[in-house]
């Protein structure tokens, strides 16, 4: 009898001290949970110090990037003509947009007409400019319904043509309004979609990297999309011939910032494209 007591009071006292075995270590679980939250929340303030904190944007980019002052609106057109119509094409162009551009009855501007030579192929670029924004490209377009000569152009040129496109651009503040050249010249297009939010910081490299690319006046036009493909830059140059070009891209290297701007702008590019393109007869760039 008293040793089945004794036995009792054994099991009971190894259950206690498992029981305290069993809660120790819940604590020290707990204990260890709570050490590794505390350190990561320190860890996450320390590193929260180094971070770059962005900047809230009180405007919208296109008012931080383009010029105030004088309000132009652009618009680029992209034509893929058919092979065999290239020739006819470029005549009916050269009969009926000029008259366009010279006629104050209408506020816009051809500003010029090209060619592809290399890059896409059978295709016509044209860059208007509408000076007082979108309501002088309201009032051109209304004002062209009526227009019975463009309205024929329009119906013969689309049984010219595969495909065709347009954006709305502005320029930006710090690269020249593009102006009429003589010639001859070739131009390069070099059109680059940005990564989505780079657009501030795109404009910020360029501002100083522009002041690399004026000594030869290559630098025509710099403008940023707005309606149509979003988040795309086009850089406009003029140059008297593919070595000449060759000759001024490999000059930029040799000028102290200019390394540093190609470095961080690269990674903000998600694609682009270059265009060399000849002007049209009838464009006020040669």
């Amino acid at each position: 009898m008293a040793a089945r007591v004794l036995q009792k009071c054994a099991n009971g006292l190894n259950q206690a001290k498992n029981k305290a075995r069993t809660k120790g270590q819940v604590v020290d679980v707990i204990r260890a949970l709570s050490a590794t939250s505390n350190r990561q929340r320190e860890d996450s303030w320390f590193k929260s110090l180094f971070v770059r904190k962005v900047d809230p944007r009180k405007d919208a980019h296109s008012n931080l990037l383009a010029k105030k002052e004088d309000n132009n609106l652009y618009k680029i057109q992209f034509h893929n003509v058919k092979p065999e119509c290239l020739e006819a094409y470029n005549k009916l162009c050269e009969e009926v947009l000029p008259s366009i551009h010279a006629d104050k009855y209408y506020p816009c501007e051809l500003v010029g007409t090209w060619n592809t030579w290399y890059g896409e192929q059978d295709q016509a670029v044209h860059l208007w400019r509408y000076r007082g924004g979108y309501p002088a490209l309201t009032e051109v377009m209304n004002k062209l319904k009526n227009n019975k000569e463009f309205m024929e152009y329009r119906q013969e040129r689309g049984k010219m043509l595969l495909s065709r496109r347009n954006q709305l651009l502005l320029e930006f503040s710090f690269w020249n309004e593009p102006q009429p050249r003589e010639g001859p010249n070739i131009y390069e297009l070099r059109s680059y979609t940005l990564r989505p939010g780079t657009m501030i910081e795109w404009g910020n490299y360029w501002a100083r990297a522009i002041g690399y690319r004026q000594h030869n006046q290559e630098a025509v036009g710099g403008f940023f999309s707005q309606i149509g493909n979003l988040y795309m830059v086009h850089h406009l140059w003029a140059y008297k011939d593919l070595q000449t070009r060759e000759n001024t891209r490999n000059a930029a290297w040799h000028k102290e910032g200019w390394d540093e701007v190609v470095y961080y702008t690269v990674p903000l590019i998600q694609h682009m494209d270059s265009r060399i393109m000849i002007p049209m007869k009838a464009s006020p760039m040669q």
